[in-house]
C-alpha cells in the first residue's frame, strides 16, 4: 500500500488559514480562489481521513488533528523552501519576508507590494515564525527582510513603531468582578504579548490566569471563539472572524517591533521595506 503524501500546496494553504485568520483572507493573501483553498484543506483531510478545519459560525476553528498537522506544516514549508532555495540554485531575484504571526495578514501584502515597486517582477516569498527565529534567519541568510517583536529577539534591528494592541473577545463577552481573575489565552511561553497582557494587567490590580495557550495564533484564535477567555492582539487590521475588541480591560501601550535586513541586501529594497512597516504603524497608531 502506497505511503500517504501531504501536499506542499494544500499545507501551504493550511497555514495562511491560519495565519490570515480564516478561508477568504488565506485566498487573498495566496491569490487563490477560495474554493481552491477549501480543496486543498480537503485533500489534507482525505489525507489524514479526519477533519482539520471546521466552521465555527462565521470563524474556523482547527480541530486538535488540525493544530498538530498545522505544526507540522511549518517545519516541513521552512525545509523544503529552504531546500529549494539552496539546490535548485533559485534565481538571485527572490526575496523572503519573513514576519511574526502577530498583524502578519497586514504587513506581508504591503511588505510585498513595496518590494515589488522596487523591484518589479521579482518572486517573493514568506516565512512566518517566532520573533528570536526570524532573526536568526535574517542572520544565516535564508530570510532577506523580517519584521518582529523587539523585545522577544536578542537582536533589537532598526526599531520601525510600536504594534498597537486590543483586547478581543466573542461578542458580549465581560471580564469576571472582582476578586475572579480575567481568564486569559495567549500564545505559549516565550511570548512578549503574553507577558504584555499579563504585566499589564497586575499594573492595574485586576488578577489574571491564563485558561487556555496555543503554540500559534490560530490556536489561540480558536480558544478565545469558545468563550472561555479574553486574548490580547494586534489590532492593526479588521478584528478576526468571531471576536470583538473589549473595551472593559486596561488600556495597553503599543508594542515596539523591529526590522532587520540580511547582510548584503540591497538598500533601495531595505528601505523601501522598513519605510512601509513604519508608514503601517504610524497610521494604526495614530
Amino acid at each position: 500500500m502506497p505511503q500517504p503524501v501531504l501536499d506542499i500546496v494544500a499545507l501551504r494553504s493550511l497555514t495562511a488559514i491560519a495565519d490570515c485568520g480564516g478561508f477568504h483572507r488565506a485566498a487573498q493573501a495566496l491569490a487563490l480562489s477560495q474554493s481552491a483553498v477549501s480543496q486543498h484543506v480537503r485533500k489534507l483531510e482525505k489525507t489524514l481521513g479526519r477533519p482539520v478545519v471546521e466552521r465555527e459560525g462565521r470563524g474556523t476553528r482547527f480541530t486538535p488533528a488540525g493544530r498538530l498537522l498545522l505544526e507540522q506544516a511549518r517545519r516541513i514549508l521552512a525545509v523544503h523552501d529552504e531546500a529549494v532555495r539552496t539546490l535548485l540554485d533559485v534565481d538571485a531575484d527572490t526575496v523572503t519576508i519573513g514576519s511574526t504571526e502577530h498583524a502578519a495578514d497586514q504587513f506581508l501584502p504591503r511588505l510585498t507590494a513595496a518590494v515589488l515597486e522596487v523591484r518589479p517582477g521579482c518572486r517573493v516569498r514568506y516565512r512566518i515564525d517566532r520573533s528570536a527565529r526570524l532573526v536568526e534567519a535574517v542572520e544565516r541568510g535564508s530570510v532577506d527582510v523580517a519584521v518582529y517583536v523587539t523585545e522577544a529577539a536578542a537582536t533589537e534591528g532598526t526599531p520601525v513603531g510600536g504594534l498597537p494592541l486590543t483586547w478581543h473577545a466573542t461578542p458580549g463577552w465581560r471580564p469576571p468582578p472582582a476578586p475572579v481573575p480575567v481568564p486569559l489565552v495567549a500564545i505559549e511561553d516565550p511570548c512578549a504579548i503574553r507577558r504584555r497582557a499579563i504585566a499589564t494587567l497586575a499594573a492595574h490590580g485586576v488578577p489574571a490566569t491564563v485558561v487556555g495557550d496555543a503554540g500559534y495564533l490560530a490556536g489561540v484564535l480558536d480558544i478565545a471563539r469558545t468563550g472561555q477567555g479574553v486574548a490580547l492582539l494586534a489590532s492593526v487590521g479588521p478584528a478576526p472572524d468571531g471576536l470583538t475588541p473589549c473595551p472593559d480591560l486596561p488600556a495597553v501601550t503599543p508594542i515596539p517591533m523591529s526590522a532587520l535586513a540580511r547582510p548584503g541586501m540591497d538598500p533601495a529594497t531595505v528601505d523601501a521595506a522598513f519605510g512601509t512597516v513604519r508608514a503601517l504603524l504610524a497610521a494604526r497608531g495614530a
